[in-house]
């Protein structure tokens, strides 16, 4: 299958702040590819790149072969991109701004748009800013997919959504992937590009140090149980079992949070012989999870996939 989007090298200073250094990656066409990574790690500055809102200091980033930067106004009519902080005219309705982008675009296929507009539940006789973080996304997610471009750039794009327009999101990534678009999505949460996305790239500290396939997540995916008991239990019952991570009393030894990677199934057997008051499970979020897996060391590489899916030199290796 043939790359659509290709980023080499792709370097971007803010001064002497850290940008992106030398990232570089493919993304295939008809591919769904989750851009991961804490806040501040580079995800938007290489969106921007790719949008041509920045200028990169070195490297170079195509999309259907051709230059971001000479050929703007070429692949901005492939693409339909959401900002991570959208800025529109605070005193147009929903429904004209949907309107503008529509014929911007040249028009669009109008059924679909009263569809998509349905889908998300959005009152397009609103001013934007009357609009609620969540109905203020909705109207940039409806202004990208409804011209069912080539190319959809999605950076956060499920901010603020409630878990039911969540939902509808996914139905529509994946709708545009079994029509054979890409979609470059970036996220900081681990179970929202692990719904739709085949492929993921992980980005810290401006540099990509992963690149593989969604499976290879679970050697940094992990996600907390608490269990209340009725009476205070051994901590070290559980510190022992297959896929504990790490395990802290709480509550003078009558409650325990267990990180785990992998099945909980040790887990949940080991606490049903207690007598049990509740128990809740939490999943980190990206940003949590690279805090707490490399705050141990961090001169430690991040754990590679299979030969191929991660390249970094010693010196790339000792700053993740």
């Amino acid at each position: 299958m043939s790359s659509i989007i290709q980023v080499e090298n792709l370097t971007k200073r803010y001064g002497g702040k850290r940008g992106i250094d030398q990232v570089s990656f493919e993304v295939a066409e008809g591919e769904v590819f989750g851009f991961l990574g804490p806040n501040g790690a580079g995800k938007t500055t290489t969106i921007r790149l790719l949008m041509a809102l920045l200028h990169a200091d070195s490297g170079s980033a195509r999309i259907a072969g051709l230059d971001c930067w000479d050929k703007t106004i070429e692949i901005k009519r492939l693409i339909g991109y959401v900002p991570g902080e959208p800025s529109l005219d605070r005193n147009l309705t929903g429904g004209q701004i949907l309107e503008y982008f529509a014929n911007l675009r040249g028009g669009v296929d109008r059924a679909y748009l009263k569809k998509l507009i349905e889908r998300m539940d959005l009152d397009t006789s609103r001013k934007f800013r009357q609009y609620s973080t969540g109905n203020k996304r909705k109207v940039v997610l409806i202004q990208a997919f409804m011209h069912r471009p080539r190319v959809l750039i999605l950076d956060e794009p499920t901010s603020g959504l409630d878990p039911l327009n969540q939902q509808e999101f996914d139905s529509m990534v994946k709708e545009a992937r079994d029509e054979g678009r890409t979609v470059f999505l970036s996220s900081h949460v681990l179970s929202e590009v692990e719904k739709t996305c085949t492929r993921v790239g992980i980005i810290r500290e401006g540099r990509l140090v992963k690149l593989g396939g969604i499976h290879e997540l679970m050697d940094i995916k992990r996600y907390e149980i608490t269990i209340a008991f009725a009476k205070p239990v051994p901590a070290d019952a559980f510190a022992k079992l297959e896929g504990v991570v790490e395990v802290e009393p709480l509550s003078n030894g009558s409650a325990v949070r267990i990180a785990i990677q992998g099945a909980a199934d040790a887990v949940i057997k080991e606490a049903a012989q207690y007598p049990v008051v509740s128990l809740t499970s939490y999943e980190p979020s990206l940003e949590d999870i690279f805090l707490r897996y490399y705050e141990r060391d961090d001169t430690a590489p991040i754990p590679s996939g299979p030969a191929g899916h991660l390249t970094m030199n010693g010196e790339e290796a000792a700053r993740v």
